[in-house]
């Protein structure tokens, strides 16, 4: 997966915009006003934060050395992939479901906005 077509996937999901409130490198991804995603796209490697459940997160990481606890993020809830240590599907499938935790938080009227019971 390309920086691009990591942006294109983040971009791809209902009501997310990307902005930049650390610095003009790192795309943070939004749905609704909250984080579902970041990553500094110009870097090498490409890596991505990505929400998770806390749960699966211990077992992501110790199966994948490509997943570790997210940088400078809320080590339970988040970690950081290695994009091209992983295959594709598997990164679009991470973000995905970073995505859907994120609009679980999100009230009731919200979620039925995004089609997303």
């Amino acid at each position: 997966m390309t920086p691009a077509q990591l942006r294109t996937f983040c971009l791809g999901f209902n009501a997310v915009v990307e902005e930049f409130p650390f610095n003009p490198e790192t795309s943070v991804f939004k749905v609704l006003g909250k984080v579902f995603a970041l990553s500094a796209l110009d870097a090498a490697p490409l890596k991505v934060s990505l929400k998770c459940d806390p749960e699966l997160a211990v077992e992501l990481r110790a199966a994948h050395p490509a997943i570790v606890p997210g940088w400078h993020l809320n080590k339970r809830h988040w970690n950081t992939v290695t994009v091209g240590g992983l295959p594709d599907r598997m990164v679009r499938e991470l973000i995905e479901d970073s995505y859907d935790l994120v609009v679980a938080g999100l009230p009731r009227a919200e979620r039925l906005r995004l089609d997303r019971p």
